[in-house]
């Protein structure tokens, strides 16, 4: 069988951006036909060689060709020797924390994502691990949070998930693996196209596929990538034990996907970039959280690590009833969890994707309830500008009943 596998380089010999790389991947598919689309191998199981042989696939828990084509393809995006595609991020992440024994610790940044916090502070627990949030942006409280011999397990996301904070990734892997921790980072933010957490030393990267890698909103997945053999193996033995997969199709739709991710995401940026200006300068807004606006206190450290600020904003407005105004008045942002698809959505995230996490937490680690956050999509900047600014217009009415603006109906 020919080798679906691409070239790693031009013409002249020069090593293939990631751009080209996402277009011409170096997989070992096995299509006779060579056609130009991945195949779908739509099967839970396969025809065997006979009663006591087995082929490379026999059940699609344990293996399928689609998804073997989208786990190499990641590994080799995220510069890593494994990728493991599971049903959601969350399964993906359920998986890396079964690595932690009971008795065993995990260290996590108090900025997360609702899901992960929620897994943390009410799943592991009941199964011996000890789970402690810290200030992550503060090197001096990790440094002191790490216990030698018993943190098992350090827990990244930079930017942070939903206000922005930026990490020193290097610096914190350097404490973690003095301690003998392995450090997952969520990567879902910035994608392989923005950040390479495991060239910055973490042992794990974790992308949601649901979020660029599909891009379209049409799909829930989740991938682990490591870099260390020995670890791969742990996680397949527990990807297949525990059988959280993604199927053959949503790795299809994700393999889809990554064609267009490198595009998609440098325009989703832009337009991020865009907003995050208007926002700044609007007299209704209080602080924005974006790294690419040369006030943002992360930013020097955020581009040591990463090569975009990427799409997702928030900023606040220092009145729950104005930021509930400005989500509803923007008509062409969906309301809606979850971010990275080609339509921009809106969200207040106490209320929806970190609703999970007790109010009384939400207030200790400084996340406001008048808290928006934007991702944007791949719509005409200028458009979802107007609706912002119509958005914004409405809630100055709110504010000032006086004032002579003309609000749209």
């Amino acid at each position: 069988m020919a080798s679906a596998g691409g070239p790693q380089s031009n013409g002249s010999g020069r090593p293939l951006r990631f751009a080209t790389r996402i277009l011409h991947p170096d997989v070992s598919g096995t299509d006779p036909y060579k056609a130009v689309a991945p195949p779908l191998y739509q099967t839970a199981t396969f025809d065997q060689p006979s009663a006591t042989e087995c082929g490379p696939y026999d059940y699609t828990r344990s293996g399928n060709p689609t998804r073997t084509l989208l786990e190499e393809q990641m590994a080799r995006l995220e510069g890593g020797c494994r990728s493991f595609a599971f049903a959601s991020g969350m399964a993906a992440i359920s998986v890396a924390c079964q690595l932690v024994k009971s008795g065993g610790h995990i260290l996590a940044g108090d900025d997360i994502y609702g899901g992960t916090s929620r897994l943390l502070a009410n799943v592991l627990p009941a199964g011996g691990v000890e789970v402690t949030n810290v200030d992550a942006t503060d090197l001096v409280a990790v440094a002191a949070s790490i216990r030698p011999g018993q943190t098992k397990m350090v827990m990244l996301e930079s930017p942070t998930n939903p206000r922005m904070q930026i990490l020193d990734i290097r610096k914190i892997v350097e404490l973690a693996h003095e301690a003998g921790a392995l450090v997952l980072v969520d990567n879902s933010i910035m994608a392989p196209t923005f950040c390479q957490p495991l060239e910055l030393g973490a042992d794990i990267s974790m992308t949601s596929a649901t979020k660029f890698i599909a891009g379209h909103s049409d799909v829930t997945g989740g991938i682990l990538t490591v870099k260390d053999k020995d670890l791969a193996d742990r996680i397949y033995f527990l990807q297949n034990a525990v059988g959280s997969i993604l199927g053959p199709f949503d790795c299809w739709l994700c393999l889809r996907g990554l064609k267009t991710m490198a595009l998609r995401m440098e325009r989703q940026a832009d337009n991020a970039s865009r907003m995050a200006q208007f926002l700044d300068n609007h007299k209704l807004v209080k602080k924005v959280n974006y790294a690419g606006l040369p006030n943002h206190k992360g930013r020097d450290l955020h581009f040591s690590q990463a090569s975009s600020a990427g799409s997702l904003v928030s900023f606040t407005t220092g009145n729950l009833e104005l930021s509930k105004v400005i989500v509803e008045g923007a008509k062409l942002f969906k309301i809606a969890v979850s971010f990275g698809s080609v339509i921009s959505s809106i969200s207040l995230p106490c209320f929806m994707s970190h609703a999970s996490v007790p109010a009384e937490v939400r207030a200790e680690r400084g996340l406001p309830d008048d808290l928006i956050r934007i991702s944007a999509g791949i719509e005409d900047v200028e458009d979802l500008i107007a609706d912002l600014s119509s958005a914004m217009d409405k809630a100055e009415a709110l504010v000032n009943p006086d004032s002579k603006q003309t609000v749209s109906p």
